[in-house]
């Protein structure tokens, strides 16, 4: 076999391996684990759609028992019964994006119960797809910061660090707004290491990082950012539930 070959062959094997289809099922509740109320599926992610089909597919229970709302990069978007996916921007966010996520913390994860199971469904391309800016931080702004972010050479982890600190979705805020209910995060990576508080930004995990952090990657890589991110950082308004938050108990 010619080398080129045999490394589109491992390439196409580590993409199957990989493949919702085969990863999502072994990772969902069993028939006699289900919730007694709501199961709402979340996510957001370049893969996160073919996810929500996969859930779909191999749920244990009545299909009729799922609802939920995933953003997905424009053109990968698979079509499911119960869950609604959404196409937006990546890597540069959208009003789509930004739509989608506002619902999501608005209408999808509202008035949840001790009773009810959230399934979060992660992916590379999270952290973009779910481009719900912070109060005082406009959708431009991000936008401009997030091309700058990425022309940069800061490292992913980096990017997200920064991207954590403003967002109102991101950096655990996500999880906060689905308590009282268990969550059930499942990720595909796409970061060296695997952190899962990197990946998409982490919008259902703790974040070890801080404000001064993400001024400090601005500072490095001479990043310029509009004042009112400047001011939401130095402000500490940005700060982000931290590993220990008894918010995260049930997760």
């Amino acid at each position: 076999m010619q080398p080129r070959q045999l490394l589109k062959d491992l390439f196409r094997a580590a993409l199957d391996a990989a493949s919702p289809a085969v990863r999502i099922p072994a990772f969902l509740p069993e028939a006699r684990e289900l919730p007694r109320g709501r199961v709402v599926v979340i996510g957001a992610g370049k893969a996160s759609a073919a996810m929500a089909r996969a859930v779909e597919d191999h749920w244990p229970g009545d299909k009729a028992q799922l609802s939920g709302l995933v953003i997905t990069r424009y053109g990968h978007g698979v079509p499911c019964k119960h869950i609604e996916i959404v196409e937006a921007a990546h890597p540069v966010p959208d009003a789509a994006g930004r739509d989608a996520a506002r619902r999501m913390l608005a209408e999808t994860v509202r008035d949840l119960t001790a009773d009810d199971l959230v399934l979060c469904l992660i992916s590379g391309g999270g952290a973009a797809l779910l481009a719900l800016p912070a109060e005082g931080i406009s959708l431009e702004d991000k936008q401009a910061l997030n091309r700058e972010l990425l022309k940069s050479g800061a490292t992913i982890s980096e990017i997200n660090c920064v991207r954590k600190h403003l967002s109102a979705i991101k950096g655990g805020r996500l999880a906060l707004a689905c308590q009282p209910a268990q969550m059930l995060t499942l990720l595909i990576s796409d970061v060296p290491g695997d952190d899962p508080a990197v990946i998409a930004s982490g919008p259902t995990l703790p974040d070890a990082t801080t404000c001064n952090d993400a001024l400090a990657v601005l500072e490095k890589y001479g990043i310029p950012a509009a004042p009112s991110i400047l001011e939401h950082l130095h402000s500490g308004r940005g700060e982000t539930p931290k590993p220990g938050d008894p918010a995260f108990a049930r997760n």
